[in-house]
């Protein structure tokens, strides 16, 4: 998989920066999206090349034109780096022209950007991240959280499993804010479920290790272990569970921020029983497969929500152009409120005023080797959550773009 990624970079970055005038401005003969991403880190899998591609994708199922001007992609790699970010947002904004930026995985980035787009007078819209401060206390007028967020993710995994029974839980956390993030929001929804949580232990960012914290978490005996951790640790948290019983025993693990491409990096063998919830599964229906299909085509690898995200926003981004009769990002930002969002991944989703894409949530079991038809057949579906379910409702926002409205 890596081998492969390299490749694609390569292949991806090797594009020519838009032609300036003698001003050094960008001539606005072009609607220009920029697809900025982690493609060389930890978290690549998961958006990088495949979230470049769902962009194209998108430009290729709208057309390549709207309002008369071609559509383009650019593409860059932050490095899960937040200067080298904000560097490349701004020669985009400022220079070559670009009108929406998407991805933006990573809170700091994509907070970052977002401020720049405001500054600027153009969009971010952001596909992966899950800070629900991005729709919070920093939300702005240009920018969207457009696939998930630490919220929705709580409660689309903690009450279903809630509900059932899993009255106990221990706590597996990353010492960052989303960890942070995911305690505030998941501990409601246990306890206002009749629920308790039995304990938690904290881990360093990038911890190679965590047998000491999955052991911990075992000898709780709660019913429900919540990873809440990213990337590689989440990975290791996972194998080390597997390595230790856990997932073969009367404890069920849960991890809070993964998705169905790093089960298929884990396999099937360590991860089955795994819990995790996301808002698109590429085996859905027909639509979802068929967009599957053309995306595996390029990538050799299916999308997660984060890269379906990108496709959907680009793909409303435009049809919302053409609607406003302009590119102009008020104008823009106005029509994609005013039109509901439909497209293979989201079905009457709408865009909030805080910024939030309201759409379903499903909970997902992972499928034990014997269960699985297929390299790719590697989840099913437990539950689902409305939107109005999943995210936190408008009335309880801290954005100061809707607080205290109904």
């Amino acid at each position: 998989m890596r081998a492969l990624r390299s490749a694609l970079l390569a292949g991806f970055l090797a594009f020519a920066p838009a032609a300036a005038d003698a001003e050094g401005a960008v001539s606005g003969d072009v609607v220009r999206i920029g697809v900025l991403a982690d493609m060389s880190t930890a978290m690549a899998d998961n958006y990088g090349t495949g979230s470049v591609t769902a962009a194209r994708l998108a430009v290729e199922d709208f057309g390549p034109t709207v309002l008369g001007k071609p559509i383009e992609i650019v593409a860059a790699d932050h490095q899960s780096k937040p200067d080298v970010a904000s560097t490349l947002a701004r020669r985009w904004y400022d220079v070559e022209g670009v009108d929406m930026i998407t991805d933006l995985d990573n809170s700091a980035i994509a907070l970052g950007v977002q401020a720049l787009a405001k500054e600027k007078g153009r969009l971010a819209l952001i596909t992966g991240s899950g800070s629900t401060v991005i729709t919070g206390a920093q939300c702005s007028p240009n920018g969207a959280l457009w696939v998930i967020d630490t919220h929705a993710l709580a409660r689309a995994i903690a009450k279903p499993l809630v509900e059932s029974g899993e009255k106990s839980w221990f706590y597996v956390v990353a010492d960052i804010t989303l960890g942070k993030s995911f305690v505030a929001d998941v501990t409601p929804v246990v306890t206002g479920g009749g629920g308790k949580v039995a304990g938690q232990v904290f881990h360093p960012l990038l911890s190679p290790d965590l047998s000491s914290q999955i052991l911990q978490a075992q000898a709780s005996g709660a019913g429900v272990i919540a990873l809440f951790n990213v990337g590689g640790d989440a990975i290791n948290a996972v194998k080390q569970a597997s390595e230790f019983g856990v997932l073969g025993g009367k404890q069920k693990l849960a991890g809070f921020y993964m998705t169905a491409v790093d089960v298929h990096a884990i396999g099937l063998k360590v991860a089955g029983g795994l819990y995790l919830a996301e808002a698109f599964y590429w085996d859905t229906d027909e639509d979802t497969r068929a967009f599957a299909k053309r995306f595996h085509a390029r990538q050799r690898a299916m999308p997660n929500s984060y890269q379906a995200g990108v496709y959907s926003a680009v793909k409303h981004y435009l049809k919302a152009v053409r609607a406003a009769g302009t590119d102009a990002a008020d104008a823009v930002m106005a029509k994609m409120r005013e039109m509901p969002i439909e497209d293979f991944m989201t079905k009457g989703g709408r865009l909030r005023p805080d910024g939030r894409v309201v759409r379903d949530v499903s909970l997902f079991r992972v499928k034990r080797p014997e269960e699985s038809k297929g390299e790719w057949d590697v989840m099913e579906r437990v539950a689902t959550l409305s939107g109005d379910d999943a995210f936190r409702p408008l009335a309880q926002s801290d954005c100061p773009l809707v607080r205290g409205k109904p």
